[in-house]
């Protein structure tokens, strides 16, 4: 039987609630086998991580330690180069079955930024695309993608079929948390519990992670 696994990529500096409970509910409601969060080694849409790879990483690891629907791969972190999404999905593509589904789960902004990233256009030659769409969302997609979604998508991810190629949207309510929010309430030595998770409180703490 066909395997269901998503992907869902970021610089996790630090990983933060909005980031797991995303996660978790594409994973439970559309009944993933397995969710992989994919720590990015050197962002090429972006600046520099705060912190080390090694130590995002580790928190990563913490943050999913006891949920066995999301786990965590490392590979981008092993690889000398910036961390192009096509890259990510033809070697993991190369570890699946054929008719296995592989789900690149994007949220609504960095779908609209598609274009500019590298190879753009052979993505879902290898994946199946899962867009997280937001009500406050306020960027609106360039015409190139909005004639692949009349193309390519479908009613909703329960109606995806075969390994690649097709589009799918799914409204969230979001947390209002960001990565950037809770680099800046610890420069300016505030408390972040109830951000992050417990061990990954403890550990921005124990290694005194943000503080300026």
């Amino acid at each position: 039987m066909a395997k269901r696994i998503g992907m869902l990529g970021g610089t996790f500096d630090p990983v933060h609630i909005g980031h797991l409970r995303s996660a978790l509910e594409v994973a439970e409601h559309y009944v993933l086998d397995q969710l992989l969060l994919i720590p990015n080694a050197r962002p090429p849409h972006r600046g520099a991580p705060q912190v080390s790879a090694q130590q995002r990483l580790e928190m990563v690891q913490l943050a999913v330690a006891e949920e066995d629907l999301l786990s965590v791969d490392d590979r981008e972190l092993r690889r000398d180069k910036p961390s192009w999404s096509i890259d990510t999905l033809l070697s993991l593509r190369a570890e699946l079955e054929e008719q296995d589904q592989l789900l690149l789960i994007l949220g609504w902004d960095a779908f609209c930024g598609l274009p500019s990233w590298h190879r753009w256009d052979e993505l879902l030659e290898h994946c199946h695309i899962l867009v997280l769409q937001r009500p406050d969302a306020d960027i609106e997609a360039p015409q190139v993608l909005r004639d692949l979604v009349a193309a390519k998508s479908v009613s909703g991810p329960q109606t995806l079929h075969g390994p690649s190629g097709q589009i799918a949207f799914v409204w969230q309510t979001p947390l209002a948390i960001s990565a950037t929010q809770i680099r800046h309430l610890l420069a300016t030595q505030r408390c972040v519990r109830y951000l992050v998770p417990d061990a990954v409180f403890k550990y921005i703490y124990a290694h005194q992670l943000y503080q300026e």
